[in-house]
């Protein structure tokens, strides 16, 4: 929606929790130290990590004296779009809430996550949600039918950073600087007039990721869109027979990667937080009184 005065950019999106998920263990320890493994070496477990620096920013003003041993086994692709090393970091934090026993208010949870990420605010709630602001002003929408997905995660990369910067070209812009770029016509649920911004710069810069795109298109998907600002595509079908005759259909270059799975509503989303699901539940409460 355009560049703001402290450099931040107004964007109006619609989010949606799927079934493609990491694994987050945590294990509360006697001694202060946050220690985090992952199977995936290619990811630091320092600082640079969003669950480690989640993990810290809850300990400091709310658990000092506790620590914690976290373990993190990836599956959803890193640099794709879907949000991994956000939903991890929201994830460890009502999980952390819970093994640690805090009892932070959904305000002091949705400010620490806002911190460390724009899109780590929804994964508090989950579901479908609409953001705006820089993304961590999310309101709930009415959950989506359940949609069966197919991501493809190309060789391609796209870096997040160099979208926004395309979308500050000249180009898109007015002679007075402000934007030009147009809003989806609704934002009113996942799967409606899907419009992603981003396409037209990234698809152009990445031809591979349009290829993907249009793999889906051709084997049956009813749309197909790049997530976030990429690099991973995803394909809707409304039915699980239309999803397995496209993983059949779909022709794959050397090196894509494919995930089948669905959308997650906010129950389904709660549940699946297993022991922690209280924790969650009770944030939605405060949410939803303001709290």
């Amino acid at each position: 929606m355009g560049r703001r005065p402290d450099g931040y950019h107004e964007i109006d999106t619609v989010l949606q929790t799927i079934s493609l998920r990491d694994t987050i263990q945590l294990m509360a320890t006697e001694t202060p130290e946050i220690r985090l493994s992952c199977d995936d070496r290619t990811l630091r477990v320092d600082a640079r990590n969003l669950v480690y620096r989640a993990a810290v920013a809850l300990q400091g003003p709310h658990a000092p004296g506790k620590g914690a041993r976290i373990r993190l086994a990836k599956r959803i692709p890193s640099q794709a779009g879907l949000g991994g090393g956000s939903s991890d970091a929201a994830a460890t934090l009502i999980g952390l809430s819970h093994i640690w026993n805090i009892e932070a208010s959904f305000a002091i949870l949705n400010e620490i996550a806002a911190n460390l990420g724009a899109d780590v605010p929804f994964f508090l709630q989950g579901g479908t949600g609409r953001g705006t602001g820089i993304g961590t002003r999310v309101t709930p929408l009415a959950d989506t039918d359940r949609k069966f997905l197919l991501i493809i995660k190309p060789n391609a990369s796209a870096s997040t950073a160099q979208a926004y910067q395309t979308l500050n070209a000249p180009s898109l812009t007015t002679l007075s600087g402000d934007t030009i770029l147009s809003s989806s016509p609704s934002l009113e649920s996942f799967d409606s007039d899907l419009v992603n911004d981003f396409e037209g710069s990234v698809l152009k810069r990445e031809p591979e990721i349009d290829r993907a795109k249009a793999a889906l298109k051709k084997a049956g998907a009813q749309d197909a869109m790049l997530a976030g600002s990429g690099s991973a595509v995803f394909g809707i079908f409304d039915k699980r027979e239309a999803q397995e005759r496209a993983i059949q259909a779909i022709k794959l270059e050397p090196g894509w990667r494919v995930f089948p799975c669905t959308t997650v509503g906010r129950d389904q989303y709660r549940r699946a937080m297993g022991p922690c699901s209280t924790t969650l539940a009770r944030l939605s409460e405060g949410m939803n009184a303001g709290a």
